[in-house]
Formats: structure tokens, C-alpha cells, sequence
């Protein structure tokens, strides 16, 4: 019976029609969502590092404080709430679209989230790199975005894509603002007057969560493999760079003993 229903789900044109529409309003709002954070969060996290950095700079202190309010609000209130509060208050305008404000409520929220992770990121590169990009003549903005934060991303790519992975779970309760997403689908195809039963069409949306959870999973760990291989070739090159310049090294001293050799013989 059980299986017949979710045979039913997946097979009724209306039904995957609707499941469809859901998931593709889930996946826009999940993207979104995404590069808006991560956009915000390398932002505060420049910010934030650069106080640090500069603590006798008057100007960056107004801005640390608004970075560090943003990020202790954001964390510390449910996205729930957040949603809510941008739905109904803040953009309670007539034909505002709620995709929309759903895409700023989590962007917002992920924002805080990355923002941390980044910081711990930069702070974890050595400020050794900074103090060489410096001495080259690179300027501060160009140091930390063309140096460091590269850097710093390698190291947080494990809690950015987690924080995707959640990202992507959260957006199930746009359902609450009215919002037809994957979640919401499966609700109303599982009503009284559809299927009259939420157990299918609710695994049937479990299903495309896990399906998109775990691409997202395979693509962190490929992007992992792929810079530690780039990394390690790198290491390579240095090393046979290295090789090269030793063996040079032992040949030129090698000719100058054989110089010396000769001239005491002569001598």
C-alpha cells in the first residue's frame, strides 16, 4: 500500500507537476540565498579582520560595530522569526514577491554564519603572506583578496558547504509565509481532498532533498580533492625547483674546488 502510494505521487502528472514547481522554487530560493550570503559574509569578515588589524583607526570602528551587531543578532534570533519579521514587517508591501524575500531573509541569515567562518579562515593564514604581499607593493584591499582570502577559503570550504547543506534544509519552512516549495508541495498534494495522506508525497520530498543534499556533498569533496592535488603539485614543483637550484649550487662549488686545484698546482 505504502508503495503504491508513492508510485502515485511520482506517476500523476498534477502531483510531479506540482513537485517539480516546488523544487524549483526550493533550488532558486536555496541559491539565491547562497551567493547572497556568501557575498555578505566575505564582506563582514574583511571588515571585521581589518578592525582587528588597524585598532587605531577611527573609521573602521563604527563599521566593526554594525558588523558585530549584524552578526550577534542574526545568530542569536530563530530564521524562523527573521522570516517572519521580513514577510510581515519589513517588506509587507503589496506584490513584493515573498520568493524575494525569502531569498534576502536566508541570505541574510547565511551571511552571518559565513562571515564567522571566514574570519577564522583569514585569521588562520599566516600573516607572514600578508607582510610579503605588502613588501611587493600590493596594497591592502589587494593583499587580503588576492592572497589571503583565496587562501582562507581553501581552509573553510568543509564549513561552507555545510552551511550550504543547512541552507538548503531551512528554506522548508518558507511554507509558513505561504511560499509553495518542495515542502510545501508534498503538504498539499497530501491533503484530504488529493492523496489524503502526507507519509508518501513527504518521502517523495525527502527524496529530492537528499538527491540535491548529497550532489552538494560530492561537489565539496571534489573541490577538496582537486586543490589538494594543486596543492601537492605545487609542493612538488617547489621541491624539484629546489633540486635544481641545490645541484646547481654543488656543481659551481664543485668547479670552483677544481679552480682552486689547479691553481695551487700551478702555483
Amino acid at each position: 500500500m505504502f508503495f503504491q502510494q508513492i508510485w502515485q505521487a511520482i506517476s500523476t502528472k498534477e502531483y510531479i507537476l506540482l513537485f517539480l514547481e516546488g523544487f524549483k522554487t526550493t533550488l532558486i530560493i536555496a541559491v539565491g540565498a547562497s551567493v547572497l550570503g556568501l557575498v555578505l559574509g566575505t564582506l563582514v569578515s574583511v571588515v571585521k579582520i581589518a578592525a582587528q588589524r588597524n585598532r587605531r583607526s577611527v573609521l573602521l570602528r563604527i563599521p566593526e560595530f554594525i558588523c558585530n551587531l549584524y552578526v550577534s543578532v542574526i545568530r542569536g534570533t530563530p530564521v524562523a522569526l527573521q522570516l517572519f519579521i521580513m514577510a510581515f514587517a519589513i517588506l509587507a508591501i503589496r506584490g513584493f514577491p515573498l520568493e524575494l524575500t525569502a531569498i534576502l531573509t536566508f541570505g541574510i541569515n547565511s551571511g552571518a554564519y559565513v562571515a564567522e567562518s571566514l574570519r577564522a579562515g583569514i585569521q588562520s593564514v599566516d600573516l607572514g603572506q600578508t607582510e610579503a604581499a605588502r613588501s611587493l607593493g600590493l596594497s591592502e584591499a589587494q593583499s587580503m583578496f588576492s592572497i589571503v582570502i583565496p587562501q582562507a577559503i581553501k581552509n573553510v570550504i568543509p564549513a561552507i558547504g555545510n552551511e550550504l547543506i543547512a541552507l538548503l534544509k531551512e528554506t522548508s519552512i518558507v511554507s509558513m509565509v505561504g511560499i509553495v516549495d518542495l515542502t510545501n508541495a508534498a503538504k498539499i498534494i497530501g491533503a484530504g481532498n488529493e492523496m489524503a495522506t502526507y507519509l508518501a508525497p513527504m518521502v517523495v520530498a525527502a527524496i529530492f532533498y537528499l538527491a540535491v543534499v548529497y550532489l552538494l556533498i560530492f561537489a565539496v569533496r571534489a573541490i577538496e580533492r582537486k586543490m589538494k592535488q594543486s596543492e601537492q603539485h605545487i609542493d612538488e614543483k617547489k621541491a624539484e625547483k629546489c633540486r635544481v637550484r641545490m645541484e646547481k649550487r654543488m656543481k659551481a662549488i664543485e668547479a670552483n674546488y677544481q679552480k682552486e686545484q689547479l691553481r695551487r698546482k700551478s702555483a
